[in-house]
């Protein structure tokens, strides 16, 4: 039985979090923080903002993709090169329980805010670090973005098709890992603060996040190099598993596999070839795997008989997993993509559209945030500094 909503503060609630990440991966922690409860402050830097605000085209607002995971944090502008803005940043720290950045190698050092200058203000910090390789790696020193790490972690070599160059994959899977594997070790610290009363230096890098990704592809390699395969197109990375593929219908394409023995069945009963079911050489995946062509083609003569929907209820109904292939334009006007909700629509204060993203995580204690509006560049600087003033000269006047 599980219990009903309730209002009660959510988990981190009470949680203070500075955002000086980028782009992706440093600001997707501090979002999902932030749909667990934290205040997020974006810390960026005056007149342009981070470099994916600051890609706005002239005259227009913030760029959607900015949009989609910066909403509900309030926005400071500080030149942190400036000893002022410095100061008030060091002020900020003090009341911190989260820092997240993930600037290139050596540039919280060189502005002073690494994590032994800010520990040593703040021993209750906690400082969380994306970079592109750990730190003990001999790549530590070198700058990396997604398609960098693709690029290095193998998964571009992956993908693809055996006739082509290796592709990189659409979405930014190694930013948006990176920082979902942030976010747990910063929740991961908060529990231990709880405990311990200390920070630390909570360190994750792109590609030992992207790794595991590709644990079909080192199980093959590791198991038997001389027969592992790279690029496999749609078919599973190991070659182990059939049928494994998209296949085309009469009005688009599905995606359909098959991992277990009753799957395999409840699809050869469906495709009226009980020989196949039947037959002992395919009664396990390694069997399937050496038919893969020919089992592939009984699919897709299947498929290319039906629409896309009408299949999919048909092998949803013999238990056979599988799902529509949909572009992106589909996605976003899909029904289900907002009903989650994942992606919210926002009318600023000022009247313009955004549009953002919900949080994957759901709580069975707490509703889904409402939609959350995004700060202009420095909206919140006279609040959030002011009120730094105004504490230190209570500070000062009560000595």
């Amino acid at each position: 039985m599980t219990s009903e909503p309730s209002s009660a503060a959510r988990p981190l609630h009470g949680i203070n979090v500075l955002d000086l990440g980028q782009v992706y991966g440093g600001p997707y922690c501090a979002h999902l923080l932030l749909h667990l409860g934290a205040s997020v402050i974006k810390v960026e830097s005056p007149g342009r903002g981070e470099p994916l605000r600051a890609n706005r085209a002239a005259g227009a607002g913030d760029p959607v993709g900015f949009q989609l995971i910066n909403g509900g944090k309030s926005s400071v502008a500080l030149d942190l090169k400036s000893k002022e803005s410095h100061d008030e940043f060091l002020a900020l720290v003090r009341s911190a329980d989260v820092l997240i950045e993930n600037f290139a190698p050596g540039t919280a050092l060189s502005l002073g805010i690494d994590y032994e200058t800010l520990h040593a203000i703040n021993p209750r910090l906690i400082y969380a670090t994306l970079k592109a390789y750990s730190a003990d790696s001999p790549n530590a020193q070198l700058r990396g973005m997604d398609l960098t790490v693709q690029a290095s972690s193998g998964v571009m070599s992956v993908n693809g098709f055996p006739d082509g160059p290796p592709v990189r994959c659409g979405p930014s899977l190694v930013d948006f890992l990176g920082g979902t594997h942030l976010a747990l070790g910063v929740t991961a610290a908060l529990l231990e603060r709880s405990i311990t009363g200390r920070g630390q230096h909570v360190d994750v890098s792109l590609q030992d996040a992207v790794l595991p990704t590709l644990t079909s592809n080192f199980a093959a390699w590791l198991t038997n190099p001389d027969s592992a395969f790279e690029r496999t197109g749609n078919r599973h990375g190991g070659m182990r598993e059939s049928p494994y593929n998209v296949y085309a219908t009469n009005d688009g394409w599905i995606a359909i596999l098959c991992i277990s023995e009753p799957q395999w069945r409840g699809l050869c009963e469906l495709l009226d070839r009980l020989d196949l079911r039947d037959d002992p050489t395919l009664a396990t995946n390694h069997g399937r795997a050496l038919r893969m062509l020919e089992i592939d083609d009984v699919v897709s003569d299947w498929t290319r008989r039906h629409d896309s929907v009408s299949a999919i209820a048909l092998l949803q109904g013999a238990g056979v997993p599988c799902a529509q292939l949909k572009t992106v334009l589909q996605v976003v006007d899909d029904e289900s993509t907002r009903a989650v909700p994942m992606l919210r629509h926002v009318v600023n204060d000022d009247g313009t559209d955004s549009y953002t993203f919900g949080s994957p995580v759901r709580l069975s204690e707490h509703e889904p945030l409402e939609p959350l509006a995004v700060s202009t560049l420095g909206e919140q600087n006279e609040q959030v500094l002011s009120a730094l003033h105004s504490s230190s000269r209570g500070s000062h006047d009560g000595r």
